[in-house]
C-alpha cells in the first residue's frame, strides 16, 4: 500500500464496496398462467420500497398470459414457456428449473400458475417456493373454491399463502385473510373479494420472507424465530377491511 499523502484513502473504497453489497436486493422470480393480478400486487409493492427485494423475471407457461405484459411493462424480465412444447410433465418442469436458476432467486412464487408441479421442482426449491390460494386451507383445496364454499352455505371464506410441498394446496400455512360471506353473495362477488385480500397478505408473506423473518424448518414455519400455528396467522375479515380501509 502507497503510504504517499496524495494516494486515494482506501478506507473509503472499502466503505463503498460493503454498501453496495449490503444492499444488494434479494431477488424473486414470479409464475404465473394468466392475467397476474397478485403479480401486480407485486410489482405495486415493489414500487413502494414494500416488498423487501427486487422481482427479477416472470416466467409463464401461457405465451398470451396478460402478466408477461404487466412484467415488461414494470421493466422485468418477461419469459414465455409453453409447456405444451414439452413432451412430459417431468420435461416440462426441468425446463422450468434451469430457467429459474439462471436468475438466482432467493425465493420463487407461484401467482396464479395453473400447473402441477412434479416432486423434482418441489424438491429442488423446497423452503423457497410459494403459493397463494383462495381459500381458507386446509378447506377447499384444489379448484372451484368460490362456488364450493357457496355451496356448503359457509359464513367464512378467505384465502392463504403456504410454502409449497408435494401435497398439492397442502404445505405449511402462512399467513389468511377471512372474508364474510353475505347471502346476496355470487361466485362473482365472493371472487372479487377474496382478491382484494390476496393483494393485501401475499406482498407481505413474500417481505417476511425476503427479510429474513419468515423461514420454514423441519418442525414447519417460523416467523422472527416462533413457530407459526397450523393455520399461519390469520386476519379476521375485520382485520382485513380495516386493513383496506373497506366500509
Amino acid at each position: 500500500m502507497s503510504s504517499t499523502t496524495d494516494a486515494p484513502t482506501p478506507a473509503s473504497d472499502t466503505l463503498n464496496d460493503f454498501t453496495a453489497e449490503a444492499s444488494e436486493a434479494r431477488r424473486v422470480v414470479v409464475l404465473i398462467s394468466g392475467n397476474g393480478s397478485n403479480l401486480q400486487a407485486l410489482i405495486d409493492a415493489q414500487s413502494y420500497d414494500e416488498l423487501g427485494g427486487e422481482i427479477v423475471a416472470v416466467i409463464s407457461n401461457q405465451a398470451d398470459a396478460y402478466g408477461l405484459k404487466r412484467a415488461r411493462d414494470a421493466g422485468i424480465d418477461a419469459v414465455a414457456l409453453p409447456h405444451r412444447e414439452y413432451d412430459s410433465r417431468e420435461a416440462f418442469d426441468g425446463a422450468l428449473i434451469k430457467v429459474i436458476e439462471r436468475h438466482e432467486p432467493d425465493l420463487i412464487v407461484l401467482a396464479g400458475f395453473m400447473r402441477i408441479l412434479t416432486p423434482l421442482f418441489v424438491q429442488r426449491f423446497y423452503g423457497r417456493l410459494m403459493n397463494i390460494h383462495p381459500s381458507l386451507l386446509p378447506a377447499y383445496q384444489g379448484l372451484g373454491t368460490h362456488a364450493r364454499a357457496l355451496a356448503d352455505g359457509v359464513s367464512e371464506h378467505g384465502c392463504s399463502v403456504h410454502f409449497v410441498t408435494e401435497e398439492l394446496d397442502g404445505g405449511p400455512v402462512v399467513i389468511q385473510a377471512a372474508v364474510a360471506v353475505n347471502p346476496e353473495d355470487d361466485e362473482a362477488t365472493l371472487k372479487e373479494k377474496v382478491h382484494v385480500r390476496e393483494h393485501l397478505i401475499y406482498p407481505i408473506a413474500v417481505k417476511w420472507f425476503l427479510e429474513g423473518r419468515l423461514q420454514l424448518g423441519q418442525q414447519g414455519p417460523t416467523l422472527d424465530g416462533m413457530p407459526l400455528p397450523p393455520q399461519g396467522l390469520r386476519l379476521s375479515h375485520a382485520d382485513a377491511a380495516e386493513e383496506l380501509d373497506e366500509e
